[in-house]
């Protein structure tokens, strides 16, 4: 049996930014509030919790005052900061970078269009804490498409600003700009961003090289994680016998698993997973199996 732990997997720059400026606060002993899950992983969010940080909802960072608080790399919207000032909070903000250039591009598109004429439109997941932040930079008016089929309910008489959330796939976006550019008015303009990240689109063709290459795939993420459900998605395209667990414990809960393993005890499993899996879970899960399964040890 061979396993390889996939070393293009795990965290991206934002979220190891943020969780590096979560653990220097921490160290320091100061009170830390974050403003929602930290990353989509629930591991790794009871991880940082035993080291004294708390996660709030919007609703409890309403009724807080003089604490500090931490904004993950996701970004909020205006309203967030307007409310932190009020209430004399002290915010360490974590927005990835790639976020915060982006929130600031919409805003300005938002602001040179003083009539809002041009629909300004973000190829997102509807609710994600991302598009939340980007639509708060035009005042809630932004449109949001999730599929390129929604595209249709735009109105194509109207000019038309296309941005996406930043860890959406290239290939959704394209197809949501070919919708467009064939629908819209003669009358009417149509401009498109890729806003989307680099670092995590790239993820996509790597994982599929390197779910092919294996007998068994083992994708590990958090149930929460949008940018799990699509890179695992990717890994099943390309291999089959692909499995989506979120800790270690699951892997004694997959039958089909275990009759591969004793039928065939020279499979080759890889262990993958999401940017806001945890390198060290992913080692966890290889130990788990090395357990489980000792006689088939390497």
């Amino acid at each position: 049996m061979f396993i390889e732990i996939d070393t293009g997997s795990g965290f991206c720059f934002g979220v190891t930014r943020a969780i590096g400026k979560a653990e220097e606060e921490l160290r320091e002993g100061q009170t830390l509030y974050c403003l929602g899950d930290i990353v989509h992983n629930g591991r790794e969010v009871e991880r940082l919790r035993q080291a004294g940080l708390t996660t709030i909802d919007h609703e409890m960072f309403a009724q807080l005052h003089d604490v500090n608080v931490l904004l993950r790399a996701h970004g909020e919207p205006p309203s967030t900061y307007a409310q932190a000032a009020q209430n004399h909070i002290h915010l360490i903000d974590a927005t990835c970078p790639v976020v915060l250039h982006l929130q600031e591009r919409i805003k300005h598109e938002y602001d040179a269009d003083p009539t809002h004429r041009k629909q300004i439109v973000i190829f997102g997941k509807r609710g994600h804490a991302e598009v939340l932040g980007l639509v708060g930079q035009t005042d809630g008016t932004a449109i949001v498409i999730e599929t390129p089929e929604e595209a249709a309910r735009l109105d194509f008489s109207r000019d038309i600003a296309l941005y996406s959330q930043t860890t959406k796939s290239l290939d959704g976006f394209q197809q949501v700009v070919e919708y467009i550019r064939a629908h819209i008015a003669p009358s009417a303009t149509f401009t498109s961003y890729d806003t989307i990240c680099r670092q995590v689109a790239n993820r996509i063709p790597h994982i599929r090289e390197f779910a092919a290459r294996h007998d068994i795939i083992l994708f590990v993420c958090g149930r929460k994680s949008s940018n799990g459900r699509a890179l695992f998605h990717e890994c099943a395209r390309a291999n089959a016998r692909s499995f989506m667990i979120d800790s270690p414990s699951e892997i004694a809960t997959l039958p089909d698993l275990h009759t591969a393993l004793h039928q065939h005890p020279t499979l080759s499993i890889g262990i993958c997973g999401a940017t806001s899996t945890p390198k060290w879970l992913m080692e966890e899960c290889r130990d788990r199996i090395l357990e489980t399964y000792p006689t088939l040890n390497p």
